[in-house]
């Protein structure tokens, strides 16, 4: 953990500290002691800007999901094609899982620790996950998918299979695994659908049945002369 002085304003500092805390540790292992300490501020500071822990963890979620959008929104502007549009968000995952400070995802951390029923945790974690899968379905319909939803439900799949397996593993191989296989889900559903599609607008004759060979013609027998010399 970092211990350089946090800079900015009381609300600056508290969401820097926050965001510091309650990701490597925990937000219900982090009291709000440690934050206000961390911080630099008065207890009064925190109360009369974020009103409770709970608005304050709020608000570090939310602040998390607007990095996460613009970080994943700024990969998939590299490139035009919808299918490795999908795939550099798995290129990014990997990147991410590889950091030395990773410890796993900000909003299944924070909802496998948090109480049962809809609080404004929960809303926050599930805000952050529809936005993800809104973005895949996009990205889905874009590259000619069947089913969009569908298959962008498989691709979040492997994308939380990714960053719980290399958090819980410590192996961040885990996104390079969830790439290979969005690689065969995009092949599955797409890839080849499209190219048979293309194919058969270039040349129509493509996937018709291939017609039956003529029968052989019955060959003449040649009927036998005598060698008489004549």
């Amino acid at each position: 953990m970092s211990t350089a002085k946090l800079e900015g304003s009381a609300r600056d500092r508290l969401l820097a500290a926050a965001t510091e805390l309650f990701y490597s540790e925990g937000v219900h292992t982090v009291g709000i002691d440690r934050v206000i300490e961390r911080a630099g501020v008065a207890k009064a500071s925190l109360y009369s800007t974020f009103g409770s822990k709970e608005e304050l963890v709020r608000a570090y979620l939310a602040g998390r999901a607007e990095a996460r959008q613009r970080r994943v929104s700024e990969r998939i502007a590299r490139h035009t094609d919808p299918r490795d549009r999908i795939l550099s968000i798995f290129d990014l995952l990997g990147e991410q899982v590889a950091a030395p400070t990773y410890r796993g995802c900000a909003f299944i951390n924070a909802s496998a620790e948090g109480p049962r029923g809809e609080t404004k945790v929960t809303r926050a974690c599930a805000d952050s996950r529809a936005w993800l899968r809104a973005l895949l379905v996009e990205l889905a319909r874009d590259a000619g998918a069947a089913d969009p939803a569908g298959l962008a439900g498989k691709l979040v799949v492997l994308y939380d299979g990714a960053t719980v397996g290399a958090s819980m593993d410590r192996d961040p191989g885990r996104a390079a695994e969830a790439r290979a296989m969005a690689v065969a889900l995009l092949d599955h559903e797409i890839g080849h659908e499209v190219g048979h599609e293309i194919a058969r607008e270039v040349a129509p004759e493509i996937g018709r049945p291939l017609a039956q060979p003529p029968a052989p013609r019955p060959r003449k027998r040649r009927a036998a002369t005598a060698r008489s010399g004549r």
